[in-house]
């Protein structure tokens, strides 16, 4: 067969999708030997990376999500003799010549609308219509796949759940860690976040809690990502905490292993997920995580996090204080998340894409 993969968004971002498409061009010509895959990419590169010879490349004009791209991409793909065409970042044309299947990482879009500019909401206003129009649907995680069928109204027949996995990387030396804690002036011992400053985060309930562990508590909580919308509340919170809360901003992939490693244990207090990356890169760090026990997050994690209700600011101040004194929870929960994490792998994502690849195309 003959796939074509939309990666123009891995040209312009390093976030998670773009994660996504660079594993799966890295992984299915590996995986599938007999079969073709075209990997259309932007003409104008903002975050260059190079895919494996093995997959051919094609240079697009249309730059991802842009205003036209429903009108243009059928004429820049009308030449493409495709079997099959996967859209991992939300959309593929509406009117296209092969069966098409697209993933969904999560619905923040719908359930929280506040958070769209002008360009978003234009891009994600196609979705609707869009998984009504593809054969399938890949979801990062069931929960995901849930919110598809309530708020897309497609059905369970076509959608198919496909987890991600963490960045493969070698554990970090101990110089790699004191390197990265001198870097960022960590010193001591530190409960790490790591994602978007927004509200859907619950940092807000994260400081709080924080807070009441008081101030004789040695260890900081440090906040490291972008700021993203509505995020001034946050800011100042973290502000009137002092020198007791650090805000990294974002931080290099080449730094995050020996981060996640140099903390105590990693807090994911999040409301709202379509996985939950941070969370099992942390494990497979080696690092203990405490996380909300809500939307994808339990799925996710299994029995390897101490869970902790969302809005319940007293029981996280009770889980960080624990995870923070209790050498022998840590050890455990430190077993049990490089054990999860070792269940997930890019290789098993390529490999379930594949087969839906497959099924579509009724091989």
């Amino acid at each position: 067969m003959h796939v074509g993969i939309d990666g123009r968004t891995a040209d312009y971002t390093a976030g998670g999708i773009a994660q996504y498409t660079r594993q799966l061009a890295a992984w299915l010509p590996r995986l599938a030997l007999g079969d073709r895959f075209t990997l259309f990419r932007a003409r104008h590169q903002r975050a260059p990376w190079s895919p494996p010879e093995a997959v051919r490349q094609r240079r697009l004009v249309t730059p991802p999500h842009h205003r036209w791209e429903q009108a243009l991409l059928p004429i820049e793909l009308a030449g493409e003799r495709l079997d099959l065409l996967h859209g991992p970042d939300f959309t593929v044309p509406l009117r296209r010549r092969c069966p098409a299947v697209v993933t969904i990482h999560d619905l923040a879009f719908l359930r929280y609308p506040e958070i769209q500019t002008a360009d978003s909401r234009r891009h994600y206003g196609q979705v609707a219509r869009v998984v009504q129009r593809v054969e399938r649907v890949v979801v990062d995680s069931a929960w995901t796949g849930a919110d598809v069928e309530a708020l897309l109204g497609v059905p369970p027949a076509r959608i198919r759940v496909v987890h991600l996995a963490p960045t493969p990387a070698p554990p970090p030396s101990a110089a790699g860690v004191a390197a990265v804690r001198a870097h960022y002036a960590l010193d001591g011992p530190f409960l790490l976040y790591l994602g978007t400053l927004e509200p859907r985060k619950n940092l807000g309930t994260l400081l709080r809690a924080f807070a009441r562990l008081g101030p004789s508590e040695p260890a900081r909580l440090v906040l490291a990502g972008p700021r993203g919308w509505l995020d001034e509340p946050i800011v100042a919170a973290a502000e009137r905490l002092g020198e007791r809360v650090r805000l990294l901003g974002p931080v290099p992939p080449a730094d995050l292993a020996a981060l996640y490693a140099a903390a105590t244990a990693f807090v994911f207090p999040s409301l709202y997920e379509g996985f939950g990356l941070p969370p099992l890169e942390a494990m497979a760090a080696g690092t203990p995580v405490v996380a909300a026990k809500a939307s994808c997050l339990p799925e996710v994690l299994g029995d390897a996090a101490l869970f902790v209700p969302p809005e319940d600011e007293a029981g996280l101040t009770e889980a960080l204080r624990a995870v923070l004194a209790d050498s022998a929870l840590r050890a455990d929960l430190r077993a049990r998340g490089l054990a999860r994490a070792a269940a997930f792998s890019w290789e098993r994502t390529a490999a379930a894409t594949l087969a839906v690849y497959r099924e579509v195309l009724g091989q």
